[in-house]
């Protein structure tokens, strides 16, 4: 297996973590953030629990989404070095803005642990939860997308098709995150849910292609 070869099966593979640990995180975390501080400060230590593992999920989320910007900035660099390296920057903002989420988290489960009615605090930091969820996992989300797919459309290294589904889902992404900004409507609704869908599509097919195939040699395609 040559450098190329290993680098699409390393990508792949992590792009296929990343949705994995982003679902069960954000699956775990609604016990204790679903519904705002009300729900939160009703939450029991099951609840806690829970996201605490939710915490470790999207600790493998954060290494994910840094691994991939680092892992394929020695091929795409060779279509567009500014580009590959304005990709790898987008990968970190956005693991570093998951970081500040999985923060919010932690100090929400310390909160509910010692004290006896966790009030304002909670709505603080679910607060401060719901906006890096928005920042990350969809503006930055979004431009990396945008970055990494436009690479991919111009080196050929993968099929178009799949890369016109990043080039439509990160612009769409990104203006739904503006949309929810705006209080048109909340980040998990249908719409949003409808919004996110190419970006999640873009990233199973260009993981399962990277696995299964491996890139294309540019060079052969015309």
């Amino acid at each position: 297996m040559n450098a190329d070869r290993r680098t699409a099966v390393v990508a792949g593979v992590l792009f296929l973590v990343t949705e994995a640990a982003a679902i069960a995180g954000a699956v775990l975390y609604r016990p204790l953030l679903g519904g705002g501080a009300a729900a939160g400060a009703g939450a029991g230590p099951g609840a806690v629990d829970r996201a605490l593992s939710g915490v470790l999920c999207e600790l493998v989320l954060v290494a994910a989404v840094a691994g991939t910007g680092v892992a394929l900035y020695p091929v795409v660099r060779r279509w567009g070095e500014g580009l590959a390296l304005g990709y790898v920057c987008a990968r970190l903002v956005e693991a570093v803005v998951i970081l500040l989420g999985i923060v919010a988290v932690l100090t929400l489960t310390t909160l509910h642990r010692e004290a006896a009615e966790p009030g304002a605090a909670d709505a603080v930091l679910v607060a401060v939860h719901d906006w890096t969820f928005l920042l990350g996992p969809n503006v930055a989300l979004g431009v990396n997308t945008a970055l990494l797919a436009w690479l991919m459309y111009r080196s050929r290294l993968v099929p178009r098709p799949i890369a016109v589904l990043g080039l439509v889902g990160g612009p769409l992404i990104c203006a739904s995150a503006v949309a929810v900004m705006s209080g048109l409507y909340a980040q998990l609704s249908v719409p949003g849910s409808l919004a996110a869908l190419p970006v999640f599509a873009w990233e199973v097919a260009l993981a399962g292609y990277l696995v299964v195939k491996g890139f294309r040699d540019a060079r052969t395609v015309g």
